[in-house]
């Protein structure tokens, strides 16, 4: 347990060696639980618990706070990394109350079979007093489930903030001391799973900007002494402007797509934009995803595999999808042997992707000499388009 203020307290746990989140989401440097613990005058708040795996070290940091009752336990989101213990801590401190909205309330309900009369529902921007310290709780839904919320202390002008501004890492800091590894991980974060809600985000940051926040503290990853540095980097994120930046994500079975690639990508970097290449079949998804963040155009290059893409390169074109990512152009390259559906396939994959599709390049077999010349048409064309859209000068 660590203290951020006078009596706050981080008490959650840090997850070193989680590799694997929601058996979906890479963690290459694990993640933390966070928890909080903020004792008034007259009453005593847990914000949040911690994934299940974790319990006992929540257990021993309460106690080591000393913190011998529990009044409210204030649950900002329902998932079980934040929600997941508190069955047993409500086993514990059976007097606690359960202190959420309606819609997070039913969630745990049916998540954790929590009994109804142990909840207080609360509106947003309604107070619970503590003491000395008061709870605001300031709903800002879909960061990344409808139900999440936050919560302000105004007299600390601290802001909880749930995965909001999170940032998968393991590390023994409480607060950020390293600016470009926070950076780094809150935007891996926030392109695996924040990226789809682009238009709610911007709404509650601009909620959110009605509060004097002087300190940000997430439920994953360390805390911001200086808020602008996360809010600044969300800006950015959200905003509609992409860069001069193509992704090019793709798989090769016999090294025909793989020929294809290499001479196109060159030629983009001939033609001074910026290249981030992907093998789909190993990638770290987490990296695509960040890729995805700015780039002004994204290419999936596929073999035929029967009549459709390889699987890798559907699995690319299915998770583009989910991610919404603010790319203006796409297009697809690759090979077949006899016939095929793969561009109907793959651009049919990703129908919120508004993009505008640029004529794709499949060779028959082995690339040949027209195919390389289609390749330096596209690249031409990928220019062009980025000219026009005022990325490049």
């Amino acid at each position: 347990m660590r203290r951020l203020k006078p009596d706050i307290y981080a008490i959650g746990a840090i997850d070193w060696d989680a590799r694997l989140f929601d058996r979906l989401i890479p963690l290459p440097d694990g993640t933390s639980y966070n928890s909080y613990l903020v004792r008034g005058s007259e009453k005593t708040a847990l914000l949040d618990t911690v994934d299940p795996t974790k319990t006992d070290d929540l257990l021993s940091n309460i106690v080591g706070v000393g913190a011998d009752k529990i009044d409210y336990i204030v649950a900002h989101h329902a998932e079980q990394d934040h929600s997941g213990s508190l069955p047993e801590v409500l086993l514990i401190y059976p007097d606690a109350k359960v202190v959420t909205n309606p819609k997070c309330k039913q969630m745990l309900i049916d998540l954790l079979g929590i009994e109804d009369g142990k909840f207080i529902t609360v509106e947003d921007g309604q107070e619970l007093s503590l003491g000395e310290k008061t709870l605001r709780f300031v709903y800002t839904p879909w960061v990344h489930w409808p139900e999440t919320m936050s919560t302000y202390v105004p007299e600390e002008n601290i802001l909880f903030s749930c995965d909001f501004f999170g940032a998968h890492l393991a590390t023994s800091s409480l607060f950020v001391d390293d600016e470009a590894a926070v950076y780094e991980s809150a935007k891996r974060y926030y392109a695996e799973i924040m990226m789809p809600f682009r238009k709610q985000i911007n709404s509650n940051i601009a909620k959110l900007e009605k509060l004097d926040i002087r300190m940000i503290a997430p439920s994953h990853g360390p805390v911001y002494k200086q808020p602008e540095f996360i809010v600044d980097a969300y800006k950015d994120w959200i905003s509609d402007t992409v860069k001069n930046e193509v992704v090019v994500g793709y798989v090769s079975m016999h090294g025909s797509t793989a020929k294809m690639v290499s001479h196109f990508v060159e030629a983009l970097i001939e033609r001074g934009i910026t290249v981030t290449q992907f093998e789909l079949a190993t990638v770290d998804t987490g990296k695509l995803a960040m890729a995805l963040v700015d780039a002004a155009t994204i290419i999936l290059g596929s073999p035929t595999v029967l009549i459709g893409p390889h699987p890798s390169a559907a699995y690319a074109a299915f998770l583009t999808n989910a991610l919404r990512p603010k790319a203006k152009f796409a297009s697809v390259i690759g090979s077949y042997g006899w016939a095929g559906k793969t561009v109907e396939q793959l651009t049919g994959l990703m129908p919120n992707l508004k993009a505008e599709f640029l004529k794709p390049v499949l060779a028959k077999g082995e690339p040949k000499e027209a195919d390389f010349l289609a390749l330096e048409r596209l690249a031409d064309e990928i220019l062009a388009k980025h000219k026009g859209s005022g990325l490049v000068n």
